[in-house]
């Protein structure tokens, strides 16, 4: 991606942040104009970032677990923003990703008995 496209988008994301926080009145109008420009700038630089198969695994995973396919979209507009992206990433490459993203996120369930022993009901039956 070009320097001079993330100049471009960064401009145009400063401009919506002054409008938005500069004019004192909100309409729903004007906010859902900002979150399609904000969806239509994220589909620009994913389409740049990704070739068309990855593009389809991460649409698909975002049918199943939204939360999952956003923070991935995340991570890689932030590293198409530095600039640590060189070139397309292909499906396994977004594989990669999509491992790393699901190791931080793991959730580890734990289950722990607390058993009490006072006043079983079971104690007299050995008498």
């Amino acid at each position: 991606m070009a320097d001079d496209e993330l100049d471009a988008i960064r401009r145009q994301r400063m401009a919506e942040l002054q409008a938005k926080h500069g004019d004192g009145s909100n309409n729903q109008q004007q906010a859902e104009e900002a979150k399609q420009r904000d969806t239509d700038m994220r589909n620009s630089i994913l389409a740049q970032v990704l070739d068309q198969s990855a593009r389809a695994r991460l649409s698909n995973l975002a049918l199943v677990k939204p939360e999952k396919a956003n923070a991935v979209e995340n991570y890689l507009i932030q590293m198409a923003r530095f600039g640590k992206l060189a070139g397309k990433i292909s499906e396994s490459g977004l594989i990669e990703i999509l491992e790393k993203v699901s190791q931080q996120t793991d959730k580890k369930t734990t289950v722990k008995f607390n058993r009490r022993r006072v006043m079983d009901s079971d104690d007299e039956d050995d008498y």
